[in-house]
């Protein structure tokens, strides 16, 4: 996994709750086994009429705006477990996922993932889409270290599971983590082997 400390990027704000997991990535498009190639058909229903040909209006298709942070409204990745939407959002360039509100599973399998997923207070969410609308450009920080989002003068903290903390920023997945502590685990079965 990727280490994740702290970004300055853009943000795409898609302002519509209740987003689920087949918005997100539609069920057609599960037979993929593997990460890669998901992103090209994240919001494929949204993004593409049944033609194939681009719908302009929808956000992700106007080129004023662009980033590695996707900003959205709440109960984000309702609906199917599906691991497919974390990786479609991930492949798609997708760095962070911030709303009020994440539906569970989804947001388990996005930090999983190496998505980071930021629950920030409805308020401050609707106060990034009003500076958004009058300014595409808007830079923002996310700090994993000291867990703020800030843009301008705006500043918010967010929490997070400290174990979730840790393997963003080492970059390390489940896996990687226990073998990081390998000789930690071995110095205890060695020392509780026979008590």
């Amino acid at each position: 996994m990727e280490k994740f400390i702290t970004l300055f990027s853009t943000a795409v704000p898609l302002f519509i709750d209740n987003i689920d997991t087949d918005q997100i990535i539609p069920a057609r498009f599960l037979k993929l086994t593997t990460k890669s190639d998901l992103g090209k058909n994240l919001f494929r229903d949204w993004r593409y009429d049944s033609n194939g040909k681009i719908k302009k209006n929808f956000i992700l298709n106007q080129k004023k705006y662009s980033g590695k942070i996707l900003i959205t409204g709440k109960n984000f990745g309702c609906g199917s477990s599906r691991e497919h939407a974390a990786w479609a959002i991930r492949d798609y360039g997708f760095k962070v996922v911030i709303s009020n509100i994440f539906a569970d599973i989804f947001k388990q399998n996005a930090l999983n993932n190496g998505l980071l997923t930021i629950e920030l207070k409805k308020d401050f969410i609707n106060l990034i889409y009003q500076k958004l609308f009058l300014n595409t450009n808007i830079l923002f920080e996310i700090n994993l270290e000291h867990q703020y989002v800030q843009f301008e003068n705006n500043k918010e903290y967010f929490k997070i599971d400290n174990f979730q903390k840790k393997c963003f920023i080492n970059g390390y997945d489940d896996i990687e983590l226990l073998f990081s502590i390998k000789k930690k685990i071995e110095i205890f079965e060695k020392n509780n082997i026979y008590n």
